[in-house]
């Protein structure tokens, strides 16, 4: 049982102009080169709290949680996940992070099986069917 156990972690599905929002990290978690921006949550934090924020230091946006999608234990890494929607307020996207990225990228909804092709959580692929489809 020598495995340490991770914080749980708030994701930011951030949808603008019909595309969605994605950072590449620059460590593999796994198999997991590419991501919706996000990290741990900390103590007393809320995970839209978390998202937020992690928006913020991560690729510098400015974001508004809208609702929480739906959580999961990730199948690839093991780590509790919440899924938040999130809406622009302000800014624009780029690494911010350096040490936790490499680049930021809007990817329109034909794309995103590129860059994660083992698919989405279904939840999440149905938020971005639906926001992006249109």
């Amino acid at each position: 049982m020598s495995k340490s156990v991770q914080p749980p972690v708030s994701t930011a599905i951030i949808v603008q102009d019909g595309r969605v929002l994605m950072a590449r990290r620059r460590e593999r978690e796994g198999r997991l080169l590419w991501a919706f921006p996000g990290g741990g949550i900390e103590a007393g934090e809320s995970p839209e709290e978390a998202a937020v924020r992690e928006v913020s230091e991560e690729v510098g946006l400015e974001v508004a949680a809208v609702q929480v999608l739906g959580d999961r234990v990730h199948p690839q890494s093991g780590v509790h996940m919440t899924y938040v929607a999130c809406s622009v307020v302000s800014g624009e996207a780029a690494v911010v992070d350096e040490d936790e990225l490499a680049e930021v990228l809007w990817l329109e909804h034909g794309q995103i099986p590129e860059y994660v092709p083992w698919g989405l959580f279904d939840k999440v692929q149905a938020y971005l069917d639906e926001q992006l489809a249109a």
